[in-house]
């Protein structure tokens, strides 16, 4: 009983547990209860459907790739939850995106006004360039201002109606959402202007 093992006896006992490892199922932990049958039937099917050719695999791959993404993009332009991207679902996020829409915004004019200014400012004219770099520092004062204001305003509209919701990263995807023209914003804006959400 508490007597050393002789050296035939040590390997013998390290091949018995060794076997038992490779008779148990790597894919399934220890302790792990047993698989349903129907979970078993669908995974004995998706092992069936994996090709052995690597350009097969490849290109079953590429196409439930294209399908995904053709289920995003309806998404985007229809705004149904079940296939938005992760970024865009959810209630938090819904409720920015409308707050956002239902706004108007001196950020979403950014763009237009930006290339209106650069072109003033290329003028060689003293004048012009004076106006367009006071209308730089006008339009970017406005845009801060307008968007501490809008971020508060977000911030007590998401405490107010969701209140146990995670709230991180809303605020900051609503500004973002602000900078884009009303009509480029993705997902599609499902409100309209002055509508109350």
């Amino acid at each position: 009983m508490f007597r050393r093992r002789t050296q035939d006896e040590q390997p013998a006992a390290r091949t018995v547990t060794v076997e038992r490892d490779r008779a148990r199922d790597p894919q399934a932990p220890k302790g792990r209860p047993t698989p349903k049958r129907n979970e078993a039937q669908t995974q004995r099917r998706a092992q069936a459907t994996v090709p052995r050719d690597r350009k097969t695999a490849a290109k079953q791959a590429r196409e439930a790739r294209r399908v995904d993404m053709t289920k995003q993009r309806e998404a985007l332009a229809s705004g149904d939850e079940r296939y938005l991207p992760p970024r865009d679902k959810g209630p938090v996020r819904k409720l920015s995106r409308n707050f956002v829409d239902s706004r108007r915004h001196v950020a979403e004019l950014f763009l237009p006004l930006a290339v209106i200014i650069l072109v003033l400012s290329m003028i060689p004219n003293m004048r012009f360039k004076d106006i367009s770099l006071v209308l730089w520092l006008l339009l970017i004062v406005l845009i801060i201002g307008q968007s501490f204001f809008t971020a508060m305003q977000l911030k007590k509209a998401l405490r107010e109606r969701l209140p146990n919701e995670n709230h991180r990263g809303a605020v900051a995807y609503g500004l973002m959402r602000t900078l884009q023209m009303r009509r480029m914003r993705l997902p599609k804006p499902q409100v309209k202007r002055g509508e109350k959400v």
